[in-house]
């Protein structure tokens, strides 16, 4: 019965606007989630800098690990922050997004028709492209289409590398920016810590490890969000 009407009579505007706010909600509250992920982890990374620093102010024979350590978890949490500012763009872009849509339907409810807009279709061919938002927003970029609202599919996912471009290595400046807000330091040193280990507080391969794993697990928490 539903493909029998299909044929003879065209979509109702207001299930298709409907089905648009609904898939638009539903990647905002995967923004959302996803930011809040974010802020916790940014929240542990802060935790280990600190904690770092201690460790360095209670024994002075582990200061050049423990500066190497803050340095290091600096520089995941300027990743971190980056990630969750391309996040909170991309919520601005899709609040857009929604106004323009429920606009263009409120416009067709007057006067009959719609126009495609290339506002739109801009900001979504933009969203679509985020790893974390490509199935959804397809799906809407064909209702829209459906709609009139669009005239043409988006394009493809932004490649790892062109996401991750300028953040393997993060300004030395920034890194010292970062540890001097943790921290609560006017100024990061920014020379190295020369103080030889003595030979029983050497570096143990469990501390190694330790380190590595934690490092690790960050690292992994992060691109699960950004894949």
């Amino acid at each position: 019965m539903e493909t029998f009407k299909s044929v003879f009579w065209k979509p109702d505007p207001a299930v298709q606007m409907r089905k648009c706010n609904t898939l638009i909600r539903s990647n905002t509250r995967k923004l959302d989630r996803d930011m809040l992920q974010l802020k916790q982890l940014e929240s542990k990374t802060r935790q280990y800098i600190v904690q770092a620093s201690k460790r360095a102010q209670r024994n002075p024979s582990q200061a050049k690990q423990a500066a190497a350590e803050t340095r290091t978890f600096a520089r995941e949490m300027i990743r971190i922050r980056k990630q969750s500012s391309r996040l909170a763009t991309s919520k601005a872009q899709l609040h857009s997004v929604q106004m323009q849509v429920n606009e263009a339907f409120s416009v067709r409810k007057i006067e009959g028709s719609i126009r495609a807009s290339t506002g739109i279709m801009k900001d979504v061919n933009s969203l679509v492209r985020l790893p974390q938002l490509t199935g959804t927003m397809r799906e809407l970029s064909q209702e829209l289409m459906k709609a009139g609202i669009i005239e043409e599919m988006v394009g493809d996912i932004i490649p790892d590398d062109e996401l991750l471009e300028g953040e393997d290595e993060e300004a030395e400046a920034e890194v010292d920016k970062v540890l001097g807000e943790v921290l609560k330091t006017p100024e990061v040193p920014k020379t190295k810590v020369d103080v030889e280990p003595e030979p029983d507080s050497i570096e143990t391969d469990a501390d190694l490890e330790e380190q590595e794993a934690t490092l690790a697990q960050m690292r992994g928490r992060l691109e699960a969000l950004k894949s």
